[in-house]
């Protein structure tokens, strides 16, 4: 019995069949090529992933082009020049010198509106006074006269009819050395007007009240206004107006050209020499003489911000502020 025949255990495929199968799979050389095409060869792998890691060595001629093409990126990414630093700086300052002096006038522009609302606020006190003390203005003040005297300096007069003693400091004037006492006098940046400078003692002001029916046009005669502040009292008297503007006569104020025209207000007062009284300040944009704001309150108790020039104009007939009768 032949076991191939009879009892075939194992099939022998035929030759033919044989060189099908080895068709499909291919030699084992075949199949290596294609394994080696797809994956490439290990040299090429080693170049190129030498080339990516930065290898000192040159790459093989297929990855020399992927590699200069990295290498181009790498030195692409630099820093700045010391040229284009200083170009940025310049811009820097170019911007900063524009936009400081806006903000700074922004700021004194914020001031100027906060001194005009206090200029109102303290108008309406002084509206409110005359109402109760028929029609006389405040009293300036009889300031070092004995203790038995009652207090009549005008800050003090008027506090009850004040919420906020602030009212009495611009915002723009100087902040420090005040006293928290308003009893004393020349602390405030507002002044009060010599013109209607009432003191009972007749020791810093006219004798007898001024009252409302003297002024022939209220609207147009101011009673407070921005002045130069300080905590010396001598130097920064906070209750008048200097009655001149520009040069005095040292011989004869009354050849001065008058800011507050008043009742010869030179010889009501020749006890306190004009040398000795407040001027208007300017203070709200000053840039220089004759420029800048103040805020003035005017007797029927409105408040309005006038440039120094045109308070000025007054010297050349402009007839900003009426005279008292």
């Amino acid at each position: 019995m032949r076991v191939t025949e009879d009892y075939p255990l194992l099939k022998v495929p035929p030759a033919g069949r044989g060189n099908r199968l080895g068709a499909r799979l291919g030699s084992p050389a075949r199949r290596g090529n294609r394994l080696g095409a797809r994956l490439g060869s290990s040299a090429r792998r080693g170049n190129c992933l030498g080339e990516r890691l930065g290898s000192p060595r040159e790459a093989g001629g297929t990855c020399r082009r992927g590699a200069h093409t990295h290498a181009a990126s790498t030195t692409g990414v630099r820093g700045f020049t010391l040229i284009e630093l200083l170009v940025v700086i310049a811009i820097i300052a170019i911007l900063a010198a524009i936009l400081f002096p806006v903000l700074a006038q922004a700021r004194e522009r914020a001031r100027q509106t906060q001194c005009l609302s206090n200029a109102r606020q303290l108008a309406l006190a002084v509206q409110a006074y005359l109402q109760d003390h028929e029609e006389a203005f405040l009293p300036s003040t009889n300031y070092a006269v004995p203790t038995s005297v009652p207090e009549r300096i005008w800050t003090r007069v008027i506090q009850p009819y004040v919420r906020d003693t602030g009212i009495f400091i611009c915002p723009s004037a100087q902040r420090a050395g005040f006293p928290t006492d308003w009893a004393q006098r020349g602390v405030g940046s507002i002044g009060y007007t010599a013109a209607t400078a009432y003191d009972p003692q007749e020791i810093e002001g006219f004798a007898t009240p001024v009252y409302l029916a003297q002024m022939e046009e209220p609207a147009r005669t101011p009673m407070f206004g921005d002045t130069p502040s300080g905590p010396t009292a001598e130097k920064y008297r906070g209750y008048v107006f200097d009655p001149y503007v520009g040069e005095t006569n040292p011989r004869d104020p009354r050849l001065s050209p008058p800011l507050v025209a008043d009742r010869d207000l030179v010889r009501e007062l020749n006890h306190l020499p004009p040398a000795r009284l407040k001027p208007l300040y300017a203070r709200h944009f000053a840039t220089g003489d004759n420029r800048g704001l103040a805020t003035l309150i005017f007797g029927d108790g409105h408040a309005k911000a006038y440039s120094a020039a045109s308070i000025l104009a007054q010297d050349r007939g402009a007839n900003l502020i009426w005279r008292f009768r």
